[in-house]
Formats: C-alpha cells, sequence, structure tokens
C-alpha cells in the first residue's frame, strides 16, 4: 500500500482570522509609561500587528486607543512578539463590551476595503 498523505501548510495556531490593514489605520498606544502613535499593519478579533521601531517586552501590558471612525475603540493588550525594527503583535486581554461592536465593524470594513484592493489588481 502506497503512501498517500501529502504535505499540506500547517494549521495555524491563530483563533481569528487576520486581515492586513489599509494605510490610515492608526493607533495611539502606552507602554512601560511611554506613549506612542503607530499604523496597523493588520488585525484581527484576537490582536493586531502595529509598526514601530522602538521595541518593547514580550509580556508587557499595552494600553490601546484606536483612531478610527468606527468611534472610539479601546483595548488592553499584552505583547506577544517582536519583530526588531518592524514592530509589535499585540494579543488583545480586554476590550470593553461596549467596544466590541466597534471592533467588528471595524474589521468588517477592512475586509471590504482588501476585497475591493484584491479584484482591483486581479484587473490589471
Amino acid at each position: 500500500m502506497a503512501n498517500t498523505w501529502q504535505p499540506g501548510p500547517l494549521p495555524s495556531r491563530r483563533l481569528t482570522s487576520r486581515v492586513e490593514t489599509p494605510e490610515g489605520v492608526w493607533v495611539y498606544w502606552r507602554c512601560d509609561g511611554r506613549d506612542d502613535v503607530s499604523p496597523i499593519r493588520d488585525l484581527s478579533m484576537g490582536g493586531i500587528f502595529l509598526e514601530t521601531r522602538k521595541p518593547r517586552a514580550v509580556g508587557a501590558s499595552v494600553n490601546l486607543h484606536f483612531l478610527i471612525q468606527e468611534g472610539q475603540l479601546r483595548a488592553d493588550a499584552t505583547v506577544r512578539h517582536v519583530k526588531a525594527g518592524n514592530g509589535l503583535g499585540l494579543k488583545f486581554t480586554a476590550v470593553a463590551e461596549e467596544d466590541r461592536a466597534r471592533l467588528a465593524a471595524l474589521m468588517t470594513r477592512v475586509r471590504g476595503l482588501a476585497r475591493s484592493r484584491n479584484k482591483g489588481q486581479n484587473l490589471s
């Protein structure tokens, strides 16, 4: 009997799908007593990757205030990984109940923008 198993993509540890954000999605954040403003490279219902050249320690607590058209969105997060010179991967640890709907609306808007960009690229 021949082995018919074919290697495929490894399953992701990520519990929620990630969406690349367009330019113009920013977050104000505070970590270790320092404030900063950074663009968000991608996001999911579980966290974000923000661009910064200022590394923070894995496990550090971060307070986030999103600058989005959906309204005020606040969250607490923990630094999960650091890409030196590129940014921080953050996992949400708390999102206020009233802010979850805005996070979902932001995800919907960003997914729609990503689909529009992909359709435009496929037409070229």
